[in-house]
């Protein structure tokens, strides 16, 4: 039984005779005859009534036709999807990010893309690194918007650097200062991100590199929440520049050297991505950096 057969059956019952039917599918009244005494055989039961009137649907003939009428809307839905996904110029781009670059860096990729590719859709989904990289392995997610640049088999488009500073409360003894040490922040606890958040790495190398084991105080997975708790003088923070300030906190300069976050688009290398992933990807490239 094809897809083809099951249409064939939904139009006799439209029709209600075979003649009609066979007419309006372009074929012969035996062809279709012929289609239905197999479909019957196939199944095991008599679908249709055939009398002096026409060819009527009994109940087993009811229930076939409510699944044929399902499974065919369901096979032209899939060949509307896939071509969506195959199409360069109306497909859709599955796209992961960052919950720290999604009212920053994510809007203005979109509305750049946008003006380049009005038809393309693209479906959002955010979360940490790590999720994101679970969800690229996946499946999930073709292209994602993370940072620290991933290990093979990844590829890597950086897009933007972001200066990593100090953060502390307003009135805090370094606020003032032009440029800080990691080993000056003294018994002042840091606020970060959770243990296994790629950040949350990133601060911890520092740290290490200047020879300091900071306490932490609080940890939150959203950055702009631990520059909420550095306000409310919970602790200092090592942030992007563009978080210092919101809540009553300053930012300082690090002399550290690679005081900085990368962000960059990412996929997986091992697969081929759809037209329309490929074609935001190249966008990017060719964009170059959004710092």
């Amino acid at each position: 039984m094809e897809i083809e057969d099951l249409r064939r059956i939904v139009t006799l019952a439209q029709h209600e005779r075979i003649t009609d039917a066979a007419a309006a599918l372009y074929i012969t009244q035996p062809t279709l005859s012929r289609l239905l005494a197999r479909m019957e055989d196939e199944l095991g039961t008599r679908l249709f009534e055939r009398d002096a009137h026409g060819a009527r649907p009994n109940p087993y003939g009811e229930m076939v036709l409510t699944a044929a009428r399902d499974i065919t809307q369901r096979y032209d839905q899939l060949r509307r999807d896939l071509a969506n996904l195959l199409d360069p110029e109306a497909g859709t781009v599955r796209l992961a990010f960052l919950d720290s670059i999604s009212t920053s860096l994510v809007p203005r990729i979109l509305r750049a893309f946008r003006l380049s590719a009005p038809q393309v859709r693209i479906v959002l989904r955010q979360g940490p690194a790590h999720e994101i990289l679970r969800d690229l392995a996946s499946g999930a997610v073709e292209l994602a918007l993370s940072s620290p640049r991933p290990a093979r088999p990844h590829g890597w488009v950086p897009l933007q650097r972001q200066r990593l500073v100090l953060v502390v409360p307003a009135g805090h003894r370094l606020a003032g200062r032009r440029r800080v040490r990691l080993d000056e922040i003294g018994a002042d606890g840091i606020v970060t991100v959770p243990t296994g958040f790629g950040f949350r790495s990133q601060v911890e190398e520092l740290f290490s590199a200047a020879g300091v084991v900071p306490e932490v105080s609080f940890e939150s997975a959203d950055l702009a929440i631990v520059e909420g708790l550095v306000g409310a003088g919970l602790g200092v923070a090592l942030l992007p520049e563009q978080f210092a300030g919101t809540s009553n906190t300053v930012g300082v300069p690090l002399t550290a050297a690679g005081a900085q976050r990368v962000v960059g688009l990412t996929w997986r290398t091992d697969r081929t991505l759809a037209p329309a992933a490929a074609r935001l990807l190249t966008f990017l490239r060719e964009a170059g950096p959004y710092d």
